[in-house]
């Protein structure tokens, strides 16, 4: 074989393979992954980080939960829906039906305490004094429903 011919051959290689690297390492470089964050551990438990009054409402319906769970649910409902729409005449709103579940069943809940009722109670009666009758009646059928 020609001598010439075999260099020849081999610079095509090698401009082939550094074409190649080029394009590999030019299509990596563009995307860039963002930094992974590292996951910092917070005290609430991951069940209590959607805040919607709906899954607030789960906490007080089962009953193994317990009694630091029922007080974070109380406070993060009067944190972020201690206020209740106002009242249409002498009705109450239609969504104070979720308020009267949640002293329902907060009222009726094996690990619930004095404390925790009466922080719920207290607190949703002063941002709406319109509906403290209401408040009451509805924390009232759950206490007398505990069958103690």
């Amino acid at each position: 074989m020609d001598l010439t011919l075999l260099i020849q051959s081999m610079l095509g290689l090698v401009s082939l393979l550094a074409v190649l690297l080029f394009f590999l390492l030019y299509s990596f470089g563009g995307k860039k992954e963002p930094k992974k964050e590292k996951k910092v551990q917070s005290k609430t438990p991951k069940t209590l980080q959607d805040t919607s009054l709906d899954a607030l409402r789960k906490v007080f319906r089962v009953e193994s939960s317990s009694k630091e769970k029922l007080k974070e649910a109380v406070e993060l409902v009067l944190k972020h829906h201690g206020t209740i729409h106002a009242k249409l005449g002498s009705r109450s709103h239609p969504d104070f039906d979720a308020y009267a579940e949640i002293l329902f069943y907060l009222g009726r809940h094996k690990n619930s305490d004095k404390d925790i009722v009466l922080t719920f109670d207290k607190g949703l009666s002063s941002k709406n004094p319109s509906y403290k009758k209401e408040i009451n009646d509805a924390l009232m059928r759950g206490l007398n429903s505990r069958g103690i």
